[in-house]
């Protein structure tokens, strides 16, 4: 016959590990109706999203991999894919090191902080249509920008019809995001204890070895969660450019936002699905092998 000798430390064995099992039921009962909602809401809907792309819109005839080559032969299917790449590729980078260099001086300083950082929040408080209409007040054929370059007797154009519409395009873009980023770099910096400047400052570092040495290799984490965030943001950049141009802009900020509302108004559905899976796996893979580099980094620190 097995004697337990030591009952306590049993049982506190099985509390522990009974007691995540508990805490794990609650925070499932709690998650249950964003889950529910995002499965009816979300996957059930691209699921037949899937199913759709692979049918005839009309007739439900199966037709395999047809819709995908469809999109993938389609000149204005590339295009738009060529701008949002470009667009993504340059505004991306620009972004994220702006609003870093503006979030190390509106944390250094201490005067005139509150008024800056108001002042980079407010384009986020405009609302897109007061956008446009700023912009279109710019850059139009009769904007300001032309009227005073007729008053320096230089000839203006038709700016948001030309190839500088998709660099107006990046400066809104910029304009409009910043603020959120300055605030995510904010709140990264501030997570960074004081502790650690004093330490150095102490051993006689300047502002440029605490900025190297403590404030870079901190922001290492914040980088993923902030360049996610706005590859995501990114992809608003429609709306802008939809009301400034409408169903068919210039060939040069035509993205594929605006091919996936214009197959939409014809109903070509089988088109729009194939590609809207397409764009998913694409993003999908990129969002992997970001996290995938992310997890690596701090592997190997």
């Amino acid at each position: 016959m097995k004697v337990q000798r030591h009952p306590q430390k049993r049982q506190r064995q099985l509390s522990r590990k009974w007691t995540p099992t508990c805490q794990n039921k609650t925070a499932y009962a709690f998650l249950a109706p964003s889950l529910l909602g995002l499965l009816v809401f979300v996957l059930l809907p691209f699921a037949d999203v899937i199913r759709r792309s692979f049918f005839q819109a009309v007739g439900g005839l199966f037709v395999g991999m047809d819709n995908y080559r469809q999109v993938l032969e389609n000149g204005a299917f590339r295009q738009a894919l060529g701008n949002t790449v470009r667009f993504l590729c340059i505004c991306l980078p620009l972004l994220l090191a702006l609003s870093f260099v503006a979030a190390v001086f509106l944390n250094s300083i201490t005067g005139f902080a509150r008024v800056l950082r108001a002042g980079f929040l407010l384009p986020m408080a405009i609302p897109v249509a007061s956008v446009v209409v700023f912009w279109k007040l710019l850059f139009d054929q009769n904007g300001a920008v032309n009227q005073m370059l007729e008053m320096l007797h230089l000839t203006g154009q038709d700016w948001m019809n030309t190839g500088y519409a998709f660099w107006i395009l990046v400066g809104s873009y910029l304009w409009k995001n910043m603020g959120y980023d300055i605030v995510l770099w904010i709140a990264a910096l501030l997570a960074i204890p004081e502790e650690q400047y004093e330490a150095a400052r102490v051993s006689g570092a300047g502002a440029f070895q605490c900025f190297r040495y403590i404030t870079l290799p901190q922001m290492k984490g914040s980088i993923f969660l902030i360049g996610v965030l706005s590859f995501v943001n990114a992809f608003r950049v429609f709306r802008e450019a939809y009301l400034i141009a409408g169903d068919y802009p210039h060939e040069s900020i035509y993205m594929l936002q605006h091919l996936f509302n214009n197959w939409f108004t014809k109903l070509d559905i089988q088109k729009m699905s194939a590609a809207a899976v397409l764009m998913a796996i694409a993003v999908s893979v990129i969002l992997v092998l970001v996290e995938w580099w992310n997890e690596r980094q701090e592997s190997s620190e």
